[in-house]
Order: structure tokens, then sequence, then C-alpha cells
């Protein structure tokens, strides 16, 4: 009589030889030609889909090391998520959190993943760009700036919107870059970069939620300790100004009246 779990045991070993044939066995009552073809169908899948969302990453890593990158994320990193189009975050958090470094790494691997992942990610959320809850026409300054729920401001060490094969700069670039990486109302994923000060704006206003612009302008103004307040403040109304054109700030929140 056959046992059971002898079904689970043989898909637990089948599965195991997929993830990494090189160092287990494939079930021995399982003809080799056939296990061929699920190997090459599970790597193949998974690492075209890698290659797809890291593209520049990918230009920039040879054959040998990318294909050993790929391997190790399937023989050794256990997913958290069961969708396929969420394998190039698990992939980035391998990266980020298992995987040992290498000698020859690109300085700039992890930064230039995540880059690429942002991107992939603000154009696959499932968010609706905003058409309600907020006033176009506001005053940015004396009300509370609306920022669109699908902008999201990065800080890296290395320039990493510029990297490709024609630039791969091997150290970092003070003071860093700072980004906004978005999806506009046309539902194109676009980015913008921005200074320090801008960048910190936009931080301001997600730490406090009842700020008005001018008090986040203002609590920029004492945490630089700047001499000429009145030059921090344009500089704010006209960052503002620039990120209401870019479609990253709507215009100013519509007050929520309770009864």
């Amino acid at each position: 009589m056959t046992r059971p779990d002898s079904l689970f045991n043989l898909q637990t070993k089948f599965a195991a030889h997929l993830r990494d044939p090189e160092r287990t066995p494939a079930p021995t009552d399982v003809e080799d030609r056939r296990m061929k073809v699920y190997r090459e169908l599970v790597y193949n899948n998974i690492e075209s889909f890698i290659s797809g969302a890291f593209p520049v990453l990918r230009s920039l890593t040879n054959d040998e090391k990318w294909h050993c990158l790929v391997r190790g994320f399937i023989s050794g990193y256990y997913c958290q998520s069961p969708y396929f189009l969420e394998i190039s975050q698990e992939f980035l958090t391998y990266l980020q959190e298992q995987r040992a470094p290498a000698a020859d790494d690109l300085p700039f691997m992890f930064e230039l993943a995540h880059y690429e992942w942002i991107e992939l990610a603000v154009d696959v959320d499932v968010t609706e760009f905003p058409s309600t809850g907020f006033n176009p026409g506001g005053n940015l300054m004396h009300a509370r700036p609306f920022v669109s729920p699908l902008a999201h401001v990065l800080h890296y060490q290395f320039p990493v919107h510029r990297i490709g094969p024609q630039y791969v700069p091997l150290e970092p670039v003070p003071p860093g870059t700072f980004l906004i990486v978005y999806r506009d109302q046309q539902c194109e994923v676009r980015f913008m970069e921005v200074n320090g000060v801008t960048a910190r704006l936009l931080m301001v206003l997600e730490e406090q939620k009842t700020f008005t612009g001018e008090q986040a302008v203002r609590q920029i103004i004492e945490e630089m300790q700047h001499p000429d307040e009145q030059l921090v403040l344009d500089g704010g109304r006209e960052a503002l100004g620039q990120l209401y054109q870019s479609g990253i700030v709507l215009g100013t929140e519509l007050m929520t009246v309770t009864g």
C-alpha cells in the first residue's frame, strides 16, 4: 500500500531539485529528459522576469555573475509573496538582506536595483490617481499641499538615474542624489531630480500631517539655522510651484467637516 505522504515527498524532492539542481539530486523515478524541461522552464521564466525588471543592472553585469546572482536567489531565498509580479521585490530583498556581498559587486548595485524596482512598483501600483479631495487653485503656502500618493522621495549616494553602459561611477557623488519617482495623471512613470531642501520639504509634509506649506518651510529654516529667512521662504514657494507644475503636488487639501 502506498504511503499517504509519498506524493508530498516526491513533490518536495522535485521542487528542491528545480531550485538547486547542482546540489540536490532529482527524484530517481523521474526521467532526466523530463526533469530538464522543468529545470529550464523554472529558471528561464524567473531569470527573464528579473532581467526585465532590472535592465540596467543586467546590462552592466557579465553573464557568469548575473546567472550566479539569479541561481543564488532561486536556490537560497524563500519568497514571501506567491505573486509572479512581485518577484522583482523579492529579488531586491534577497540582494539587500540575504546575499553576502562579493568583491566584484558594482558599488552602486543595491541603489541601482532599488531605483529600477521603484519604477516598476510605481507603474503597477493599484492606487488610483486622485481626482477629489484637493483644490487645484489653492495657495500652497497658506494651506496644506496635497501631495500625490503616487510620488516617492528617494535619496541615493550614486546618481542612479544616469547610470548605464556609458556612465559607471565607482565612487559616491556627494551630497548624493535626491529623486522623486511618480506616476502622473496619464499613467506615465516619471522622475524629477531635486535638491536636498525640496526633498526635505516633502518629507516634512509627510511627517507633519497638518502643516501648511509655509509651516513646513519654516521647520526647514529652523533645521538649517539659515540666516536669511525670506530667501528660504521664497525658495520654498518656488519649489512647491515646480512640484505643482510637475503633478507631484496636486493642489491644497480640502478640509473635512465633521459634525
